[in-house]
């Protein structure tokens, strides 16, 4: 979960972080009540469904001003993870909150990290550079 946990506390530790990255990351964990253990953190989904969202990423859009953090994110388009992407980039959209979204042919797969991390070290060169 790398993705939803660096987007996680990107979004709620603005002050901390200026920018975030995520590949193929679950950004809407509420579909995945099963997996993970996530239950043993946030409980059973059944009877949790306030905690569990309270803490996926895409309620915490809400979070940025648009300002403050710079974002980039990518995911495969026969990813499992790829609706979720997509949702939040278009919640992004309506906000007016600046990133980069990459969607390429891919599934959750090394074969798909191997190419998207060199995207993403660009943009994080860039950023670094900048400040």
């Amino acid at each position: 979960m790398g993705g939803h946990g660096a987007f996680y506390l990107a979004f709620r530790h603005q002050d901390i972080w200026g920018a975030a990255g995520s590949m193929s990351g679950g950004l809407d964990i509420r579909p995945f009540p099963n997996n993970w253990d996530l239950s043993k953190r946030l409980g059973i989904y059944a009877e949790n469904q306030n905690n569990w969202g309270k803490n996926t990423v895409i309620n915490l859009i809400y979070l940025l001003d648009g300002k403050s953090m710079k974002i980039i994110f990518d995911c495969g388009a026969d990813d499992f993870f790829y609706d979720a992407n997509l949702r939040v980039h278009n919640k992004m959209l309506e906000r007016n909150i600046p990133h980069n979204f990459i969607v390429r042919p891919g599934a959750h797969e090394w074969d798909y990290w191997v190419n998207a991390i060199k995207y993403q070290l660009l943009f994080f060169n860039d950023f670094f550079r900048s400040n």
